[in-house]
């Protein structure tokens, strides 16, 4: 398993650099990867108009383990409960991370217990550090000068940027009791503010932009 993803990440990384296409981390544990239909497709559109992207409406699944995600830069990942990787998944998602991809994590309400100790499968001599209210990513598009929004309100808790990075790129962003995602998606659903869903699409924006230019 080593070997070959050792070869794709020779081979096939190249390809996706300058690619535009998202693709969802279908994971295993049983918690709901696939929660918020509507929100990148409502994202992607976003940027489209806005940031000149030229991504395609629906995204892609990929697997953890699969050698599909390296056609991928940008793999998004969300849910509510328990997630699981195994090693060999772990294993593949580092290279992948490492070859120049990027994976952003959206706490959906209730991710948050096991998606650390899963994390550290992935990068056990790598620690998430809080991102500070200057770093790139919230000014690259849209500023947002006191750093992640607050979208949706469960523990009453700030909302958190926490990233990973390796020799000075960030590949890993974990946003945290902010809950993007569900800004996102289409009004009708959660019944947020327009100024709210428009913070939460400008934030989503600078994190495609930052993750395919960086």
């Amino acid at each position: 398993m080593r070997i070959l993803c050792l070869f794709f990440i020779a081979t096939l990384a190249p390809l996706f650099v300058n690619a535009q296409e998202i693709a969802v981390l279908e994971y295993g544990g049983g918690g709901d990867w696939y929660s918020n239909p509507t929100a990148l497709p409502n994202l992607i559109q976003f940027c489209n108009q806005q940031i000149n992207t030229t991504m395609e409406r629906k995204p892609q699944t990929v697997a953890p383990g699969s050698v599909d995600i390296y056609d991928y830069p940008f793999v998004h990942m969300t849910g509510h409960g328990n997630v699981f990787f195994s090693s060999e998944e772990a294993e593949n998602l580092r290279n992948y991370l490492l070859s120049g991809g990027f994976l952003h994590i959206d706490d959906n309400y209730g991710m948050d217990q096991y998606l650390r100790k899963e994390l550290v499968k992935v990068f056990p001599d790598k620690e998430l550090k809080e991102l500070p209210g200057n770093h790139p990513l919230f000014s690259i598009a849209f500023p947002f000068p006191k750093g992640l929004p607050k979208i949706h309100e469960h523990d009453r808790g700030r909302p958190q940027a926490f990233g990973i990075e390796h020799e000075g790129r960030l590949l890993l962003l974990y946003t945290f009791e902010s809950d993007l995602g569900d800004g996102w998606e289409n009004p009708e659903i959660h019944n947020d503010p327009a100024d709210v869903r428009q913070k939460a699409l400008q934030m989503g924006a600078n994190i495609i932009k930052y993750a395919f230019e960086n």
